[in-house]
């Protein structure tokens, strides 16, 4: 089993850590990780969330993206024979703006090694809203939108769904779906989810990864935090994707150093072969 941290973010993230990409990459190395994505919000949609405060914390700007880039080429060179860098993103599932998403990587692909494609946001009360910002913008925004935390969670996996088809048309590089169940991030706080209900969605995922050929990013975020407190993967639909011959990778989703590597060995146990 290669050693890969597959989902990563540096100090160009708005809502991450003032830290330099070395210090993720002295961790990951001190921990025996052999392959390490870097993996960015890139750039949005000019005023794709009514909340000009929280739109400013949620990616780069445009023109930032050369700089990242390049930072994590110097990196790449810097660490070569000793960690394998990978220059990526974290892209976003935008209904309606598709076209902004291939014409970011019409402009950068030659640069980028790694995809990630994630669903972050849903249409909600005055447009798009952000599925991952608090528990109480949840309510406000999304279940008091759609009626309640089933129809919420039935249009989540639709646009899981749409992304996938997002992820197959990207060029070269490997690509995965992001943190599939991210709409359990506040679920010790907000409505029940039926689990036979994610069970279901989660189901009909799996033939749809192995035709397009698209990864899984297996999330082990949620463990770290408090509202949801386990991965974003169950072990069953892992299970699922491996014996399907689904590309899956461990992902720390790390926002500051000492998050990366968290949740492998919960990951390692779960991916490894059954006797």
């Amino acid at each position: 089993m290669v050693k890969w941290d597959g989902h990563t973010h540096t100090s160009f993230c708005k809502h991450g850590n003032p830290a330099g990409l070395g210090e993720y990459l002295e961790r990951a190395a001190a921990l025996g990780f052999t392959r390490y994505s870097v993996t960015e919000h890139p750039p949005l949609p000019e005023r794709w969330v009514d909340d000009e405060g929280l739109m400013a914390e949620l990616a780069m700007g445009m023109d930032e993206m050369p700089a990242y880039l390049d930072e994590v080429e110097r990196h790449k060179c810097a660490y070569e024979g000793r960690l394998e860098v990978l220059a990526g993103l974290e892209l976003d599932y935008l209904p309606g703006a598709e076209a902004f998403t291939f014409g970011l990587v019409d402009r950068f692909g030659e640069r980028l090694d790694d995809y990630i494609v994630s669903v972050h946001y849903l249409p909600g009360k005055r447009g798009m809203r952000c599925i991952d910002f608090t528990p109480d913008d949840f309510r406000e925004g999304l279940i008091s939108y759609y009626g309640s935390m089933e129809r919420v969670v039935e249009e989540y996996y639709d646009h899981v769904e749409e992304a996938i088809g997002i992820a197959a048309r990207l060029p070269g590089g490997t690509k995965r779906i992001g943190h599939v169940n991210l709409i359990e991030k506040f679920r010790l706080v907000l409505p029940p989810i039926d689990m036979a209900q994610i069970e279901r969605r989660l189901e009909r995922l799996v033939p749809r990864l192995a035709a397009a050929g698209v990864g899984l990013d297996v999330n082990m975020a949620g463990l770290r935090v408090p509202t949801c407190g386990r991965s974003y993967v169950p072990e069953w639909f892992l299970g699922r994707c491996i014996d399907e011959g689904i590309a899956v990778v461990y992902g720390s989703d790390a926002h500051k150093p000492e998050h990366v590597g968290m949740g492998w060995e919960e990951y390692a146990r779960a991916a490894a072969p059954q006797a």
